[in-house]
Protein backbone atom coordinates (compact mmCIF):
# COMPACT_ATOMS: atom_id res chain seq x y z
CA UNK A 1 0.00 0.00 0.00
CA UNK A 2 1.21 2.94 -0.76
CA UNK A 3 0.46 7.00 -0.35
CA UNK A 4 1.96 10.10 -1.90
CA UNK A 5 5.69 8.64 -1.16
CA UNK A 6 4.58 6.97 2.46
CA UNK A 7 4.72 2.83 1.73
CA UNK A 8 3.13 0.38 4.36
CA UNK A 9 4.41 -3.51 4.58
CA UNK A 10 4.46 -6.08 6.62
CA UNK A 11 6.92 -8.73 7.65
CA UNK A 12 5.77 -12.00 9.10
CA UNK A 13 2.89 -10.04 10.32
CA UNK A 14 -1.04 -9.94 8.67
CA UNK A 15 -1.66 -6.44 10.59
CA UNK A 16 -3.43 -4.59 8.61
CA UNK A 17 -3.06 -0.38 8.89
CA UNK A 18 -6.83 0.88 9.04
CA UNK A 19 -7.13 4.31 6.89
CA UNK A 20 -3.77 4.43 5.34
CA UNK A 21 -4.41 7.68 3.24
CA UNK A 22 -5.69 9.51 6.19
CA UNK A 23 -2.26 8.18 8.28
CA UNK A 24 -0.25 9.55 5.32
CA UNK A 25 -1.86 12.86 5.16
CA UNK A 26 -1.20 13.15 8.84
CA UNK A 27 2.46 11.67 8.70
CA UNK A 28 2.71 14.19 5.77
CA UNK A 29 1.57 17.23 7.91
CA UNK A 30 3.77 16.44 10.69
CA UNK A 31 6.34 16.49 8.37
CA UNK A 32 5.68 19.93 6.82
CA UNK A 33 5.03 21.60 10.57
CA UNK A 34 8.47 20.26 11.38
CA UNK A 35 9.43 22.10 8.19
CA UNK A 36 10.78 18.77 6.64
CA UNK A 37 11.08 17.32 3.59
CA UNK A 38 10.92 13.93 2.75
CA UNK A 39 10.80 11.72 -0.39
CA UNK A 40 9.88 8.17 0.70
CA UNK A 41 8.77 6.33 4.27
CA UNK A 42 8.43 3.08 4.89
CA UNK A 43 6.58 1.73 7.73
CA UNK A 44 7.09 -2.20 8.11
CA UNK A 45 4.97 -3.94 10.35
CA UNK A 46 6.48 -6.88 12.14
CA UNK A 47 6.75 -9.45 14.88
CA UNK A 48 8.83 -9.35 17.98
CA UNK A 49 10.63 -11.78 16.97
CA UNK A 50 11.56 -10.43 13.35
CA UNK A 51 12.39 -6.66 15.55
CA UNK A 52 14.71 -8.55 17.92
CA UNK A 53 16.98 -10.16 14.88
CA UNK A 54 17.09 -6.49 13.33
CA UNK A 55 17.83 -5.11 16.94
CA UNK A 56 20.35 -7.55 17.76
CA UNK A 57 21.78 -7.31 14.00
CA UNK A 58 22.00 -3.39 13.33
CA UNK A 59 22.23 -2.01 16.65
CA UNK A 60 23.44 -5.06 18.86
CA UNK A 61 20.85 -4.68 21.75
CA UNK A 62 19.40 -7.80 22.62
CA UNK A 63 16.10 -6.03 23.67
CA UNK A 64 12.46 -6.33 22.70
CA UNK A 65 11.38 -2.80 21.27
CA UNK A 66 8.00 -1.79 19.50
CA UNK A 67 9.91 0.49 16.75
CA UNK A 68 13.28 1.04 15.21
CA UNK A 69 13.76 3.33 12.16
CA UNK A 70 16.66 3.61 9.93
CA UNK A 71 16.97 6.88 8.07
CA UNK A 72 18.77 6.58 4.23
CA UNK A 73 18.14 10.11 3.62
CA UNK A 74 18.31 13.34 6.26
CA UNK A 75 17.65 16.18 4.20
CA UNK A 76 15.33 14.98 2.22
CA UNK A 77 14.03 12.63 5.13
CA UNK A 78 13.59 9.10 3.61
CA UNK A 79 14.08 6.18 5.47
CA UNK A 80 12.29 3.08 6.89
CA UNK A 81 10.35 2.57 10.22
CA UNK A 82 9.66 -0.65 11.55
CA UNK A 83 7.22 -1.55 14.50
CA UNK A 84 6.44 -4.34 16.32
CA UNK A 85 2.90 -5.02 16.45
CA UNK A 86 3.53 -8.03 19.19
CA UNK A 87 4.88 -4.97 21.25
CA UNK A 88 2.22 -2.09 20.42
CA UNK A 89 -0.62 -4.60 21.50
CA UNK A 90 1.46 -5.39 25.11
CA UNK A 91 2.50 -1.83 25.50
CA UNK A 92 -1.27 -1.13 25.15
CA UNK A 93 -2.43 -3.37 28.06
CA UNK A 94 0.33 -2.05 29.94
CA UNK A 95 -0.32 1.35 29.29
CA UNK A 96 -4.11 1.35 29.49
CA UNK A 97 -4.74 2.52 26.01
CA UNK A 98 -5.84 1.44 22.96
CA UNK A 99 -3.69 -0.71 20.61
CA UNK A 100 -4.28 2.20 17.60
CA UNK A 101 -3.50 4.68 20.09
CA UNK A 102 -0.26 3.28 20.81
CA UNK A 103 0.25 2.67 17.19
CA UNK A 104 0.07 6.01 16.51
CA UNK A 105 2.09 7.13 19.01
CA UNK A 106 5.24 4.84 17.99
CA UNK A 107 4.47 5.58 14.16
CA UNK A 108 4.90 9.22 14.80
CA UNK A 109 7.56 8.52 17.47
CA UNK A 110 9.34 6.95 14.52
CA UNK A 111 8.88 10.03 12.18
CA UNK A 112 10.20 12.36 14.94
CA UNK A 113 13.25 10.00 15.16
CA UNK A 114 13.71 10.70 11.57
CA UNK A 115 13.23 14.25 11.84
CA UNK A 116 16.14 14.59 14.31
CA UNK A 117 14.76 13.95 18.07
CA UNK A 118 16.22 11.94 19.92
CA UNK A 119 14.84 10.40 23.36
CA UNK A 120 18.72 9.34 25.38
CA UNK A 121 18.61 11.30 27.65
CA UNK A 122 15.57 12.72 30.09
CA UNK A 123 15.33 16.47 29.00
CA UNK A 124 14.98 14.56 25.07
CA UNK A 125 12.54 11.70 26.40
CA UNK A 126 10.37 14.29 28.08
CA UNK A 127 10.53 17.05 24.75
CA UNK A 128 9.99 13.34 22.61
CA UNK A 129 6.36 13.16 24.84
CA UNK A 130 5.78 16.57 24.43
CA UNK A 131 5.72 15.96 20.23
CA UNK A 132 4.31 12.96 20.04
CA UNK A 133 1.16 14.91 22.00
CA UNK A 134 1.12 17.77 20.09
CA UNK A 135 1.04 15.60 16.87
CA UNK A 136 -1.37 12.81 17.88
CA UNK A 137 -3.71 16.02 18.70
CA UNK A 138 -4.13 16.01 14.75
CA UNK A 139 -5.66 12.69 15.57
CA UNK A 140 -7.53 13.77 18.54
CA UNK A 141 -5.65 10.81 20.48
CA UNK A 142 -3.51 12.58 22.56
CA UNK A 143 -4.34 12.03 26.43
CA UNK A 144 -6.40 14.87 27.95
Amino acid sequence: MSYEGIHYYNEDSTFKLEHPQLISHWIKSVFSQENCEFVTLNFIYCSDTYLHELNMKYLQHDTLTDVITFAYSKTPVEGDIFISIDRITENAKNYGVDTLSELYRVMVHGVLHLIGYNDKTKKEQELMRNMENKYLLLLNLAPN
